[in-house]
């Protein structure tokens, strides 16, 4: 199993979809109207799909994952560009702090980092943060899924990297409340071609993780819970 995607409800995919392709420098790979995807590639087979499928849902309250982008030395000049393309400087209460906070043009909140060790070579996505009502027993929950090391001596405890020190981090964040509603960002993995998919049912609920049935009736792929609610997907 690997992590695929990094999904984003959109009210206008393309609109948002292409914001995010030019911000991040993806190339778009998939064009409709109800549907925008775009790749970020790392290596000859290592790359993360940013999949933004029509959600006419307007973005409610705090996100529980949102994008961290590279920012260090060149942030201001990378915020500026941001804001040329359609971003909008935001105030959630951060206060004085040392990264930019700004909203993509539906509003989603997204930050520009300043200078860390641990984004040095991890492209212009630098992390994933994911709110977690436990960040220890998260950790452990998606190492299980991705097969991904936890970075040691970082900013964040619980961090965790690919293997191959390309792509973004993913950051279990102590969560500031708990989860009301659906995250309007979530994680997608994929099954390998060999994968045993009932021993990986029971294994994701032995580690916490619950199936979960949103209403939208028969859909090609599996729908998950980790162990502090977050949703993710299990694609064939």
């Amino acid at each position: 199993m690997h992590l695929e995607n990094l999904v984003v409800d959109a009210r206008d995919p393309r609109g948002l979809g292409g914001f995010w392709a030019a911000a991040l420098g993806a190339e778009p790979i998939t064009e409709g109207p109800d549907i925008f995807e775009a790749r970020l590639r790392y290596s000859d087979d290592q790359f993360l799909d940013l999949c933004f499928p029509l959600v006419d849902d307007p973005v409610v309250g705090t996100p529980r994952l949102h994008p961290d982008l590279s920012g260090g030395v060149r942030q201001s000049e990378v915020v500026e560009r941001l804001l040329e393309l359609g971003a909008a400087r935001l105030d959630i209460g951060q206060g004085s702090v040392p990264w930019v906070v700004l909203a993509d043009p539906e509003g989603h909140p997204f930050c520009v980092m300043e200078e860390r060790a641990e984004y040095a070579g991890r492209g212009a996505l630098a992390a994933l943060p994911l709110d977690s009502a436990d960040p220890a027993r998260d950790l452990e929950f998606w190492v299980l899924l991705t097969g991904w090391e936890q970075v040691v001596g970082g900013s964040v405890p619980a961090t965790l990297s690919h293997p191959s020190g390309l792509g973004p981090l993913l950051e279990l964040c102590p969560q500031v409340e708990p989860k009301v509603r659906k995250n309007r960002m979530h994680l997608d993995l994929r099954y390998d071609a060999d994968d045993d998919r009932e021993g990986w049912a029971r294994r994701i609920e032995a580690a916490g993780g619950s199936r979960y049935d949103p209403g939208w009736g028969e859909v090609p792929w599996e729908l998950w819970r980790d162990p502090s609610g977050n949703e993710f997907c299990l694609l064939g």
